[in-house]
């Protein structure tokens, strides 16, 4: 299994994929984003070649916090937060660069800057005007899972069978995409962990992770400090990393070819255990 993003190839058949996560906001739920210590793009990028020298394999960047609640931006200043980090951190860097966003303006604008993923919070939506810019840009494209938006998708947690509710909904969109001409080494599938989901959902999803699998496309999966971990554990986003830790390897072992994480150089050797064993 591969994906194609641009001008990259990612093989998936024998090696899980680290995605680092990048916050250019001053509001993340994890308290990392990085305009709320410095907003000069040359210090995120010095961050970010850190992270890859750490082993993350996809940088992942997004300006608008998603955290439950959280604050609506316009596309004027999500493009502000982006561009400058973008345009200088392109062009230095061999790894592919993900763009967390849902908002069209902003992805177009983003992919002229060289971007070649689009992760979509939003993949329930997708319309025709993405998938036109996904085709002629010719990048990948996640569909991840949620219900609403980040402000009201807490309201919307309930389902008659969780899974196989999520699972039609995500057939959904991908049927929506291979239909319009994309091939499906150009998709990728997230079930949207802490997206309209209760904690208990949330580790009912991870449990039955396998069935995703008869897509036949990439799952991606982002469990990092996430809310349904610091529910089992009883603790703050900054003190999750051995929450995370469990999470991403059972993640793997049930399935996951990308795992979406903040630690990277911690979370690296989780996946390399976790894939050894997995492959032994």
């Amino acid at each position: 299994m591969q994906v194609v993003a641009g001008s990259f190839v990612l093989d998936l058949s024998s090696s899980t994929k680290l995605m680092g996560i990048v916050n250019l906001t001053p509001d993340s739920f994890s308290h990392d984003g990085l305009l709320k210590k410095n907003k000069d793009p040359q210090i995120h990028v010095k961050f970010i070649k850190k992270l890859i020298s750490q082993g993350a394999d996809i940088i992942d960047i997004g300006a608008e916090s998603t955290r439950p609640g959280a604050k609506k931006i316009t596309s004027k200043e999500e493009i502000k937060r982006l561009l400058p980090t973008l345009k200088v951190l392109i062009p230095n860097i061999n790894v592919p660069v993900s763009l967390d966003s849902y908002k069209l303006d902003v992805i177009h604008a983003a992919l002229d800057s060289g971007v070649s993923i689009i992760n979509n919070i939003q993949g329930l939506k997708v319309t025709k005007g993405l998938l036109k810019l996904i085709r002629d840009y010719k990048v990948a494209l996640v569909l991840m899972h949620m219900r609403g938006t980040p402000q009201n998708m807490h309201l919307k947690a309930s389902y008659d069978d969780v899974l196989n509710d999520i699972m039609t909904e995500l057939e959904g969109a991908l049927d929506f995409c291979l239909d319009f001409g994309l091939k499906k080494d150009r998709i990728i599938i997230d079930p949207g962990i802490g997206f309209a989901k209760s904690p208990e959902q949330n580790n009912h999803v991870l449990k039955h992770l396998n069935m995703f699998s008869a897509f036949n496309v990439p799952i991606l999966v982002g469990t990092s400090r996430k809310s349904f971990l610091g529910k089992a554990v009883g603790n703050m986003e900054k003190d999750r990393l051995a929450a995370t830790a469990a999470s991403v390897s059972v993640s793997i072992l049930k399935g996951a070819n990308i795992v979406r994480v903040h630690d990277v150089a911690f979370m690296k050797d989780v996946i390399t255990v976790t894939d050894l064993i997995k492959n032994s």
